[in-house]
């Protein structure tokens, strides 16, 4: 599913570059729940944005199920992305003018060809799938922090994506509702062998998953390495 292959990332500004992967190799089977840990500043986000897309200026070789996204077109990213992957961001990224069930809609903008029928169709699967279908024509911000990520989820899943990435979807949760989050992901990915990658700084949440990748001064620290 994932193979990465001496990523290297450097933020030039500058006299003052800084170089927040180092040649970090690594390999993600497809239906493996894996979570990325690590200090801050340690290169977990970046490496995460390199494995969806959203950062593109690397040196080394990234493929994602079966494409080299190194090279893509931003034409074919977008539609990669928009079949391959879903994201669950921190801050939820929501649209507050959109009601919920518009914001899960809001990916079908980009699927031309999609009919309203099966665009009401897939989001009312996908909010009821997640536990939020009561919210659908609310406002985000109506919505606790943990329904607001349920939202989230639900659109990520909207495309039926193989790969779910996920950075730090429970840091501005409180504790039960960042349980109830762990358990969705947990489900999606043992019910639908969904892949799913997740960045977080919290060990029992990392704990959970079937394998921590832990990362160190831009490096992928080696497996059994204390």
């Amino acid at each position: 599913m994932i193979w990465l292959k001496d990523i290297r990332k450097v933020y030039d500004r500058g006299e003052a570059a800084n170089t927040v992967l180092r040649g970090v190799n690594l390999k993600i089977p497809a239906g493996q729940f894996v979570s990325l840990v690590g200090a801050s500043g340690s290169g977990k986000t970046t490496l995460l944005n390199v494995i969806g897309g959203l950062d593109r200026d690397f040196t080394g070789r990234a493929v994602v199920d079966g494409e080299n996204i190194h090279g893509m077109s931003d034409r074919a990213m977008s539609r990669f992305r928009n079949r391959t992957l879903g994201f669950v961001f921190q801050a939820f990224n929501l649209l507050p003018h959109l009601t919920c069930r518009e914001n899960v809609e809001f990916p079908a903008w980009f699927r031309p060809g999609m009919s309203r029928k099966q665009t009401r169709a897939r989001s009312d699967e996908t909010m009821a799938q997640v536990g939020i279908a009561h919210k659908a024509d609310a406002k985000p911000n109506r919505l606790s922090g943990g329904e607001k990520q349920r939202v989230a989820i639900a659109r990520a899943l909207f495309g039926n994506p193989r790969l779910l990435l996920a950075d730090e979807p429970t840091g501005n949760l409180d504790s039960e509702s960042g349980r109830q989050v762990m358990d969705l992901f947990l489900d999606l990915n043992q019910s639908k062998s969904l892949t799913v990658v997740l960045v977080t700084h919290d060990y029992a949440l990392a704990a959970q998953t079937q394998r921590i990748v832990r990362v160190r001064d831009g490096l992928v620290v080696p497996e059994g390495e204390t």
